[in-house]
């Protein structure tokens, strides 16, 4: 298998995490187990090499025994300062990213991510629920880092206007779009808890 056909995974856990009072979303419990972990087993069905991005409880992430990689900046940049720096870290020629935040997907929803960057021959494919997109659900080629760089570097951060400027693909999962529940409140993880 060569370089360009590896994958690298990286989990975002390197926000502020605001809305959940500024608790680290990664660590808190989802039926008895850190959120993270649930991406995390999700990329190691798919990926040669996993990554954590975060940038505070450095100690606690990297108990899950994998590489953790802090962002080239220390300004909370956003989830592509989170891309960009796994995409220096990465020996692969594809990344597949989600964020720490999503205990519901699976390998085969990374699969899909992955197939559809594959058959569009696109530099990036993002997951689409029927209503949005999800900029932090990505599949994309690592060559892309100097282009990320000079956007990142130029002052700008969102997400959806740097996708805008590549060769994308929509991965369509308007059938699951439940997948990419991200929990951004305390309440909200209750209730995911509880079935609600």
């Amino acid at each position: 298998m060569n370089t360009q056909t590896k994958v690298t995974g990286v989990i975002l856990a390197g926000g502020r995490a605001r809305r959940m009072n500024h608790q680290d979303k990664g660590l808190l419990k989802y039926r008895g187990r850190p959120m993270v972990s649930y991406g995390i087993e999700a990329l190691a069905e798919v990926c040669n090499q996993v990554i954590i991005n975060a940038n505070r409880n450095i100690d606690q992430y990297q108990q899950f025994g994998l590489p953790v990689v802090v962002d080239q900046t220390d300004t909370f940049d956003g989830p592509l300062a989170g891309v960009f720096t796994a995409m220096i870290f990465a020996e692969t020629g594809k990344l597949l990213v989600v964020p720490c935040d999503s205990p519901l997907i699976e390998s085969t929803h990374l699969n899909k991510l992955l197939t559809v960057l594959n058959e569009n021959d696109a530099d990036i494919a993002v997951a689409f629920d029927g209503k949005r997109l999800h900029p932090v659900f990505l599949a994309l080629k690592t060559e892309l880092k100097s282009s990320l760089q000079h956007y990142l570097a130029s002052g700008q951060t969102k997400v959806d206007t740097w996708l805008k400027q590549q060769k994308l693909a929509i991965a369509d999962f308007s059938a699951v779009p439940e997948v990419f529940i991200n929990l951004n409140s305390l309440t909200e993880l209750s209730a995911l808890e509880a079935g609600k």
